[in-house]
């Protein structure tokens, strides 16, 4: 936390300011707008929240299709399956862990010929490091397919000096506990297109009509913010620049005491590409680093207490999404393999940074067998 959240959430109980409704919602949404140099923001109970509403703004229904990067939290994919939609995984590049463009290209160019046109795709940052947007909102208006933008990981960071969240026809941010900045749950969707914002406020209150009793015409849902959680979310913004720089100064920290070391790599920054660096990650390559594997460094942390997980387990792998179509070049299945996330918090210490670093150094010195992942 910043130093003016408390301030604002006292405000907002001594104005008895508690439900869906209040001068810190439209304060936070103002914030969003300008940080992200965008038209309009609609602020939400959870970044799901707003890409469910993104889908519904593009009428995504039964039996449409929807492209999905497959490197990525299920929470991306699961609401394609609340319209009833079919979710299509596609891979990701190397050079972002991101939608490979030629795939999306491919797999638009097959759907075309099964007379298929989907209603959407889906972006995402993952870890905070853009996607080549560039390259798949060419690829989309070419085919006619609108781009929703994930930066559900990614607030602060920016694609050729735009920032992530001003992408596609709209964009989504979460603010879970997790995120570099919070509202303890909390997301937005935003856009340059204000009715769609308006329509989506309109649905995240249960679809209210305009009429001095309770009318409805459409069904609604229960998606917006409190009041209370806004006015946390006004001194998280003012906190994120600083909160970036703490992030990437992590990324920094872990870079210097590892990289010498053979086996272990980190995604670099393309041109153009500027990454919050949300969470550290590594590649471990065992056949270069005499047998050690992410789950050996994985589970020398945890047996000190510090947590690490493994990246992300691709969505087309999933039991749930398991028959769901596929598009593929290997490269996700082969980062979740090697892959692992290190502590990344903005509050860490040097000490703590050090602590973790001197288990992965230790491990890798003195594990010689290999151990299944």
């Amino acid at each position: 936390m910043g130093d003016n959240e408390f301030a604002y959430v006292k405000d907002a109980f001594d104005t008895n300011w508690i439900a869906p409704a209040g001068p810190s919602i439209k304060a936070f949404e103002n914030s969003l707008k300008k940080f992200f140099h965008v038209e309009a923001a609609a602020a939400l109970h959870s970044g799901t929240a707003a890409l469910h509403l993104a889908l519904i703004n593009l009428n995504v229904g039964q039996g449409d299709y929807v492209l999905c990067q497959s490197m990525t939290f299920a929470a991306s994919a699961n609401p394609i399956a609340y319209q009833g939609a079919t979710p299509v995984f596609i891979d990701s590049e190397k050079d972002t862990w991101n939608l490979d463009p030629e795939l999306v290209r491919e797999s638009l160019e097959d759907l075309k010929n099964k007379g298929i046109t989907p209603k959407a795709i889906i972006a995402v940052h993952l870890y905070g490091m853009p996607a080549k947007m560039g390259e798949i909102e060419s690829i989309a208006s070419e085919y006619g397919v609108p781009v929703i933008e994930d930066a559900a990981e990614a607030a602060g960071s920016t694609y050729l000096g735009k920032r992530c969240g001003s992408f596609g026809q709209m964009a989504i941010l979460s603010f879970n506990g997790n995120k570099i900045i919070t509202t303890s749950g909390g997301g937005a969707l935003l856009s340059n297109d204000r009715h769609m914002i308006d329509n989506a406020r309109f649905l995240s209150t249960q679809a209210k009509d305009n009429a001095p009793h309770y009318q409805h015409s459409h069904i609604g849902f229960n998606y917006r913010m409190s009041n209370v959680c806004a006015s946390i979310g006004r001194g998280q913004m003012e906190v994120l620049p600083t909160r970036v720089l703490q992030r990437r100064a992590n990324h920094d920290f872990y870079r210097d005491k590892l990289q010498s070391r053979s086996g272990i790599t980190f995604l670099n920054e393309p041109y153009g590409h500027y990454s919050n660096r949300w969470l550290t990650t590594i590649l471990v390559d065992p056949e270069k680093t005499g047998g050690v594997t992410r789950e050996h460094l994985r589970i020398a942390l945890d047996a000190v207490n510090i947590e690490s997980r493994p990246l992300w387990k691709p969505l087309h792998l999933q039991p749930v999404f398991a028959d769901e179509p596929y598009y593929g070049n290997g490269v996700s299945e082969k980062l979740f393999r090697n892959g692992l996330c290190l502590p990344s918090g903005s509050n860490l210490s040097k000490d703590d940074l050090e602590r973790t670093t001197k288990v992965i150094l230790e491990t890798l010195e003195t594990v010689t067998t290999p151990q299944s992942a």
